[in-house]
């Protein structure tokens, strides 16, 4: 089965998403999805595009993959590449360019935003930043965050026509997981390349490791992508959308997806409500949170609407208390010595986890191990509490970061390497259990 079909499979409902062998797809190598388009399809999609004057590319994927991706293309085209769009500077669409770069003839001239070289320097001042929370995020064994990137050769501030002969690129700017993103309409082939500001998931409009976000121009951006009636989308993630009809679709119910917690998030704001109230609040229309494309399985709407907070009104979340608040630690000892030590506030964690709120077992057990930063039976209780809330979250995002917390105690107790424990904790181990005990009940 091709991407095509799958894709259609996915949108009707009889294939789940997380079910498509992205693997054996690539493995296969670039798939032509439109006339003289083909598609390979990795962690972030690249997309070769041919016209009379040679090829073009949309992203490139991550640099891990790059020969992989390198050899495809060029089984399925060995002529000239061009042009290289950059859809956005994020790591896993700016990595494969060193192949091309290295073949005879000239070198392909890389477009993107003006805001793409900003975030590469940027990047520069916090590699050591972004190594640890995508390593926290994604338990990469080794991960050292590059300080270069190839830069752009050509950039522009809002429209760019690239021409192949008989295929144009029209690329538009736009704000919305980024600051730098790029979309681009192919309009001889009715395909619309639409970077991350689609992916087959809740739009990334509010991870809580990283730079701004801005859902209220991201939704412009799509409804102005709704309007072209294009034929096939072709996304940063996930996989191509065939017909006008469902593209539009797509395009427009993620547009009201993120109008509506933008709007009620600014209704409590304007009422005068704190960002607690509104956190547990806002929730996005039912009936879109059922579409298989709007699915938390990465970002999530309660990180969306702390992203509108965030923009409209600054970090401070309206709770007085928070504006310069004690150490941690001071106050985690304060609330232990109210509850007569840090085992006591462990063990009501452990009540709340049982008692099914997890939520309020994090918080208890964060408190007592900040309270009692070595008591190893304090940090198994909080292994065992974040390992729980890993298995509850539907969210990458947030399976990431509880995930690593668990690892910390537990490393902490057993001795263990952290991103041992880290990868058991997010395959499901629950050490606690006897093996076959699950089996039996």
């Amino acid at each position: 089965m091709g991407i095509l079909e799958y894709a259609d499979k996915v949108w009707r409902g009889s294939v789940q998403a997380y079910e498509v062998p992205l693997a054996e797809l690539r493995a296969s190598g670039a798939q032509e999805v439109a006339e003289g388009v083909a598609m390979w399809p990795a962690f972030g999609n690249v997309y070769a595009i041919r016209g009379e004057a040679g090829l073009a590319l949309f992203d490139t994927g991550n640099a891990m993959d790059a020969p992989a991706m390198h050899r495809a293309v060029r089984s399925w085209s060995t002529e000239p590449v061009r042009y290289a769009i950059f859809s956005h500077g994020h790591f896993d669409h700016v990595g494969g360019m060193e192949c091309f770069d290295e073949e005879e003839g000239s070198r392909p001239v890389v477009v993107a935003h003006e805001g793409v070289a900003t975030r590469f320097a940027r990047y520069a001042r916090t590699a050591g930043y972004n190594s640890v929370i995508n390593q926290r995020q994604f338990g990469f064994a080794q991960m050292h965050w590059p300080a270069t990137h190839r830069v752009p050769d050509l950039t522009y501030q809002e429209r760019l026509t690239l021409s192949l002969g008989d295929v144009t690129f029209e690329l538009r700017h736009a704000r919305g997981e980024t600051d730098d993103a790029t979309w681009a309409f192919v309009p001889e082939h009715g395909i619309l390349l639409t970077g991350d500001l689609f992916v087959w998931v809740t739009p990334s409009a509010g991870n809580p490791q990283r730079v701004q976000r801005y859902p209220d121009e991201w939704a412009v951006a799509l409804r102005t992508m709704a309007t072209l009636d294009a034929e096939l989308l072709l996304p940063g993630h996930g996989l191509p959308i065939s017909g006008s009809i469902r593209v539009r679709r797509a395009l427009v119910d993620t547009a009201d997806y993120l109008d509506s917690l933008v709007e009620q998030t600014l209704d409590l704001m304007n009422a005068g409500a704190r960002l607690d109230e509104i956190l547990h609040t806002v929730k996005p229309p039912l009936e879109l949170s059922q579409r298989p494309y709007l699915q938390p399985y990465y970002d999530e709407p309660e990180f969306i609407v702390r992203n509108i907070w965030r923009l409209h009104g600054g970090w401070h979340d309206g709770n007085p208390a928070n504006l310069k608040p004690a150490p941690d630690a001071v106050f985690a000892r304060a609330i232990a010595e109210l509850s007569a030590g840090a085992g006591t506030v462990a063990g009501r964690a452990v009540v709340a986890a049982a008692e099914g709120d997890l939520r309020l077992a994090c918080q208890l057990a964060e408190l007592a191990v900040q309270a009692e930063p070595d008591d190893h039976k304090i940090h198994e209780i909080r292994a065992r509490v974040y390992a729980l809330r890993v298995q509850e979250e539907p969210g990458a995002m947030a399976r990431g970061v509880y995930a690593w917390a668990a690892a910390e105690s537990r490393s902490k107790v057993t001795g263990s390497d952290l991103l041992d424990v880290y990868h058991e904790v997010t395959d499901g181990r629950m050490w606690w259990i006897p093996a076959g005990t699950a089996d039996r009940n």
